[in-house]
């Protein structure tokens, strides 16, 4: 009976020693940083700027979509000439967070109201077969920088507003879910074939070398596919390109829900448009945080959406303080100066 009484008690040390590492995992912690507007943001990325068709200012050959060809303009039931502009304005903001409601670029505030809220997860593969998915949260912010700091005084093209948080998926239901999240894109079920995701190969060269396909909406460049419009990600290849990835799905999902809207080509000359699958060659990102992307080795610190991570997310990744992440999104403005 002692014999019997010692096993189990061996046993029983034998699996609490084996399970200590599990149980003493520390949840996900909040962590973040306010952008420094000086120091934190690209200004670079605001440019070509354009007049018509023509290119007034550039700097290290900066990517840019088409513009309106005439230089002249008009808007209203009234119209008065005016003078087409084209430029990248920073007015959006996304980050993609471990902790449920970690607003990371206010600094790292817990907002926790006590909502139940999926965290982060890793997933792992059975087979082996290397790494598996992962889980996130995400966060939309309305930030329109030129605006509130007043680089630029009496511009009238300039989005009028102050930083607000405009989008939790902690209260999205649909966030954590593929099946529901078909109800916001049913047209998901049109591209879950292997011609569909081969065309995405494709979409990852034209994003590396400039702009992604707006043909190919479903991709999204080299981080795969848009689609579903949820926070699950089938294959977690390093934490910068699951947020690069997340941000695009997050911003195509603001256009489905027509909280966001296009401001871009003839149609945004006279003001905004519904836009509900995104034109993603409308957008440029820069990585805020954990590590600002203002390195200009490769000429460029902002990127289209889809482009490969492997150059430019090098390095903006380490333990703990820097697993979360927020980008600055540079939208294309096209607007009628002079109504």
């Amino acid at each position: 009976m002692k014999s019997l009484r010692r096993c189990l008690s061996q046993l029983l040390l034998s699996v609490l020693l084996a399970a200590g590492p599990a149980l003493a995992a520390s949840p996900a912690t909040c962590t973040g940083k306010f952008p420094n507007p000086i120091t934190d943001i690209c200004w670079s990325c605001i440019l070509p700027i354009s007049l018509g068709g023509i290119t007034l200012g550039d700097l290290d050959g900066q990517e840019d979509t088409p513009n309106p060809s005439s230089p002249l303009c008009t808007c209203g039931l009234h119209p008065l000439v005016g003078l087409s502009i084209g430029f990248w304005e920073p007015a959006r903001q996304v980050e993609v967070v471990r902790k449920p409601f970690c607003l990371t670029s206010l600094g790292g505030i817990d907002l926790d109201p006590g909502i139940p809220a999926p965290e982060a997860a890793r997933f792992t593969r059975p087979e082996g077969d290397g790494d598996g998915g992962s889980f996130y949260q995400a966060h939309f912010y309305i930030n329109p920088v030129l605006y509130w700091l007043d680089v630029v005084t009496d511009f009238p093209c300039l989005e009028k507003g102050t930083l607000d948080l405009a989008y939790l998926t902690e209260v999205d239901p649909l966030w954590n879910d593929d099946e529901l999240s078909l109800i916001l894109n049913p047209d998901a079920v049109l591209f879950a074939n292997p011609i569909a995701v081969a065309a995405c190969a494709a979409d990852c060269v034209a994003a590396t070398v400039g702009f992604g396909l707006k043909e190919l909406f479903w991709c999204a460049g080299c981080q795969g596919g848009v689609y579903p419009l949820d926070g699950h990600v089938p294959y977690h290849l390093g934490g910068v390109r699951t947020a690069s990835l997340l941000a695009q799905r997050l911003t195509a999902k603001m256009h489905r829900e027509l909280i966001a809207w296009a401001w871009h080509g003839t149609p945004g000359l006279c003001g905004p448009y519904f836009e509900p699958v995104m034109d993603k060659t409308a957008y440029k990102t820069q990585l805020l945080y954990p590590i600002a992307n203002t390195d200009k080795d490769d000429g460029h610190c902002c990127q289209p959406f889809g482009r490969s991570t492997v150059i430019w997310g090098a390095g903006k990744e380490y333990p703990v303080q820097g697993e979360d992440f927020a980008f600055l999104l540079f939208r294309k403005r096209n607007c009628c100066v002079g109504n």
